[in-house]
């Protein structure tokens, strides 16, 4: 019988561990300052320019290595 006493401790105590995580986890996201629909539009415009910028930059690279390994292997 203690061996399913201890199993009943167990079991209890994982689930009043999981709802105490989820309840401080709202707790948490109550205290969260969300960002306004203007500053999300601001972040969302400087994500989308930094790849456009990254990946023009990364091309070009590409391309002038690809340019000096064709005149290397001539």
């Amino acid at each position: 019988m203690a061996v399913l006493t201890n199993i009943g401790r167990g079991i209890k105590r994982s689930v009043s561990g999981t709802t105490g995580f989820f309840r401080s986890s709202y707790q948490e996201f109550k205290k969260v300052k969300w960002p306004t629909r203007k500053e999300m539009v601001k972040y969302t415009t400087v994500v989308i320019a930094a790849v456009v910028i990254l990946t023009i930059f990364f091309f070009l690279v590409d391309m002038g290595i690809a340019q000096l390994i064709q005149l290397v292997t001539k």
